[in-house]
């Protein structure tokens, strides 16, 4: 983009005219068009002789010759970036998102998912959505039920949830009454502490206070890592919604897109460090930003949600370039605000 010649108002304007235009038609634009649909105040020739300097600028493509012009990524990124007004959240989605939050679940992946299957509804886009990291959860509580002399359940309980569910079957005895002084210790110490921040040594020393066998330490040790760890959680829906959308009429590229939604861990690779990097504004990443030739006629919008202190998922909106920015934005960012407060105020089982 540095290396594009600055436009000039007229030039914008045009630019931004194409772009609207082409979102709402799936048409290429011709200059005709423009002239008869907006009153840019030029003439036909005049607009053509623009729109021929913006597509040796890098901005528009003519995909045949006798067609109109279309955006490229340039000229995308170019009106997402100047030139788009921003559009606040109608308020009959803003009704949609809230009562889907009044009634929504209290299991986490539940919740995560209704999201993703409200956002994909609004969008009429593919919706994602990838849950927070295990390490950023409050630690509530652990468990140590003794089921038997030989078997016991450890239950890692965080502010998410059930983090980690485990049945150990021990070598020698165990008394029912020290697992239950040990739970006890170990909630005193370390409830309401994020999970990253609960060292070995934390637990190590609970341990010790207790008096409590070899055994009974690496059993418990392995269930707090087992609740730290997880792979990325994605959810994804609206897939169908793609079939609506002209761009993909042509039935290779859209089955290259589907593979990329069910192969959660590409698909994640390509908006991971929206995650690992959360901006308070939504992204648009665009065509060939997105660094897959399969995407090349995709763009995807993401926006973090957030709860507690370090608490960070993300939301994600995928569909063709020829999408309506504006909108898909505020509906990601009125969708995110509402998952996250809801986290925050409800208790998660």
């Amino acid at each position: 983009m540095n290396d594009r010649p600055e436009l000039d108002k007229r030039k914008a304007f045009i630019l931004a005219t194409v772009v609207y235009e082409y979102i709402n038609t799936a048409e290429p634009v011709g200059s005709v068009t423009l002239t008869q649909k907006y009153n840019l105040g030029v003439s036909s020739a005049t607009i053509r002789n623009e729109m021929a300097e913006l597509e040796a600028g890098g901005y528009l493509v003519q995909p045949h010759t006798s067609a109109g012009r279309i955006p490229s990524d340039s000229g995308y990124r170019t009106y997402v970036d100047r030139l788009m007004a921003p559009e606040p959240l109608a308020e009959t989605d803003a009704r949609r998102i809230r009562d889907q939050f009044r009634e929504a679940s209290r299991e986490l992946d539940e919740v995560i998912d209704q999201a993703t299957r409200l956002l994909s509804g609004l969008s009429h886009n593919v919706a994602l959505a990838i849950a927070p990291s295990r390490d950023t959860h409050a630690f509530k509580h652990v468990q140590l039920l003794w089921l038997s002399a030989r078997t016991s359940l450890i239950v890692i309980v965080t502010s998410m949830g059930v983090a980690a569910q485990e049945l150990v079957e021990w070598k020698v005895d165990v008394e029912a009454d020290q697992l239950t002084r040990l739970s006890n210790a170990l909630n005193a110490v370390l409830g309401g502490k994020v999970m990253e921040d609960i060292p070995p040594a934390a637990i190590d020393r609970v341990c010790d206070s207790i008096g409590v066998s070899a055994e009974i330490r690496r059993s418990l040790q392995t269930a707090f890592r087992n609740a730290r760890r997880s792979d990325p959680q994605i959810s994804a829906a609206g897939a169908q919604n793609l079939l609506d959308q002209p761009e993909f009429h042509d039935l290779r590229k859209l089955r290259s897109i589907l593979r990329m939604v069910e192969e959660q861990k590409v698909l994640y690779d390509l908006i991971a460090d929206d995650l690992a990097h959360p901006s308070e504004t939504p992204h648009v990443h665009i065509g060939a930003e997105l660094g897959a030739d399969e995407m090349a006629e995709c763009s995807v919008v993401t926006v973090p949600y957030r709860f507690g202190d370090r608490g960070v998922g993300l939301l994600a909106i995928l569909g063709p370039r020829r999408m309506p920015y504006a909108r898909l934005m505020a509906l990601a960012t009125g969708t995110a605000q509402s998952l996250g407060a809801y986290l925050d105020n409800v208790e998660i089982r």
